[in-house]
């Protein structure tokens, strides 16, 4: 009957996240190499360094012709410089050589002229511009000198990082190893997808969401499936799991009714078991966080939404580090206009969901109506988030917040 009594304190979430990292004391991420067209969107493990100049020569940065920009001064198109064409390797004094776009650039010269500012009239060039040393020209080393760090470890790959490597030669990269983990839902109310359902019971939609926040991040997943209300069957689950998993998430179980027993079966499976459980955040309050055998132990909500916010609180940061990431990524950040009220209780961060729109060139952020922390189609129907802190009570109408972005921008269509 104690579990009826609610949360008697709430541990506020940025303590409670440096209050299980201290206790994780996470290593190093694994090492593991992959081919370079593999590489998108995985972290690297090790710093990559320039092993040459990026250009590695002096190149043209566009078609035209390769001059001594001595030559120029004062040209005009009253008073063109008039150069001799060249097909040699060097450019001497009144000389000129057609070069294309990423074409070395001859010795002698220091500028290239664009073809639209010249005439060429047989084996002689009119110029009808002057330029300043240089001008057109992509010096070596201008780009990545060599010796350079091209890109620091525990970066997320993107296009233009596997674009920079290559462009130094790289075929293979050193990435993290893709964490491993195990998710469990608990409750004797859900039933897989796919399969029969009793009456009482709905379709478990809590393993698919996390999983896929998992995946987002690039962790890699294994879905445990469901573990009734049975106290043995959750710790038999999760004792499997840890055998083989880097991190196991459950789901469901972790309030304060009578047939909440993750805790409990954590609790019983070793020390320190539980580090935090009541958190002063909404939706999510009921979080918990553990250890166990040195691993990492995330006891979400049954509730959907509650289920997203904990992740989003707790999940991606121990993703982030896992991977060997200084910090966690942020979200994309925008400001908007709140559009309506939106009420907070005092003492805890709060999630408010919001659909960001841009209309006749201003961003407004309109709250979703929150249907609870089991309605799942609120984050369909959103694309950020509003974090209200704990000394708030509540956001007014037209006041400029921060919105954390987690889906695409909506454009009104009168924009």
């Amino acid at each position: 009957m104690v579990k009826l009594k609610g949360f008697q304190k709430l541990t506020l979430t940025d303590q409670a996240l440096q209050t299980w990292f201290s206790a994780l004391q996470l290593g190093k991420p694994k090492v593991v190499v992959v081919n370079l067209q593999e590489a998108l969107g995985r972290v690297l493990a090790e710093d990559l360094f320039a092993h040459e100049d990026l250009p590695r020569f002096d190149k043209s940065a566009m078609d035209g012709y390769a001059v001594k920009s001595a030559d120029l001064v004062g040209a005009s198109q009253g008073k063109p410089a008039v150069l001799q064409l060249t097909q040699a390797d060097q450019v001497d004094a009144k000389q000129a050589k057609q070069v294309w776009t990423g074409n070395p650039i001859p010795k002698g010269a220091d500028v290239v002229v664009m073809l639209e500012n010249t005439q060429k009239r047989g084996g002689v060039l009119e110029v009808w511009s002057q330029l300043a040393p240089w001008t057109n020209v992509s010096k070596s080393g201008e780009d990545v000198k060599k010796g350079d760090l091209a890109v620091k470890a525990g970066t997320r790959l993107s296009p233009y990082h596997l674009g920079l490597a290559a462009a130094l030669g790289y075929t293979q990269l050193k990435v993290a190893e893709k964490p491993k983990i195990a998710i469990i839902a608990t409750g004797n109310e859900i039933a897989e997808v796919g399969t029969e359902r009793l009456s009482n019971q709905i379709y478990d939609s809590n393993k698919t969401m996390v999983a896929a926040m998992c995946h987002e991040l690039g962790a890699q997943t294994t879905d445990l499936g469901i573990a009734k209300d049975n106290t043995d069957e959750i710790a038999e689950k999760i004792q499997s799991a840890l055998k083989t998993h880097d991190v196991v998430i459950t789901t469901g179980g972790t309030s304060v009714g009578g047939l909440d027993l993750v805790p409990d079966a954590v609790n019983k499976l070793g020390k320190p078991g539980v580090i935090v459980h009541g958190v002063a955040l909404r939706p999510a309050m009921p979080t918990a966080v553990a250890m166990l055998e040195g691993k990492p132990v995330l006891i979400l909500s049954g509730n959907p939404v509650a289920a997203v916010i904990g992740f989003e609180v707790f999940g991606r940061p121990l993703i982030s580090k896992l991977l060997g990431m200084s910090k966690e990524e942020p979200r994309q950040i925008v400001k908007a206009v709140l559009a309506r009220r939106v009420a907070s209780a005092l003492g805890r961060k709060t999630y408010v969901r919001v659909r960001v729109s841009l209309k006749n060139g201003e961003l407004f952020a309109e709250p979703v109506s929150a249907k609870g922390s089991g309605a799942i189609s609120t984050m369909t129907q959103s694309n950020g988030y509003l974090i209200v802190p704990e000394n708030r009570e509540g956001v007014s109408e037209g006041e400029t917040v921060i919105v954390q972005m987690f889906g695409g921008l909506e454009v009104a269509n009168d924009v």
